[in-house]
């Protein structure tokens, strides 16, 4: 199954099978330190689900968190061999 890339839409249809008659609805959304979330709830016969979406950096949605952002470190190292200026870059 496809989770990332679909529309909002989509998924709320794909992951909960909402009742066409009821439909579903959007019991709260917000903004964490990672990103937005919505929180949706949809009706059918075996009853209430909701379920979290989360909106990652592309602008999709999807079902787990975006990665946090870790710390990077980058080397610059400047080396002289025969005369010759050469840089070294490692980015880790």
């Amino acid at each position: 199954m496809t989770i990332v890339g679909m529309s909002l839409r989509n998924m709320v249809e794909d992951w909960l099978a909402p009742d066409p008659n009821g439909g579903f609805r959007v019991s709260h959304y917000g903004r964490s330190s990672r990103g937005r979330y919505v929180c949706v709830v949809a009706d059918n016969v075996s009853g209430s689900k909701a379920m979290f979406f989360l909106r990652h950096r592309n602008g999709k949605w999807c079902i787990f968190p975006p990665d946090p952002e870790r710390p990077a470190m980058r080397i610059a190292e400047v080396s002289y061999a025969r005369g010759v200026q050469r840089k070294v870059r490692v980015d880790v």
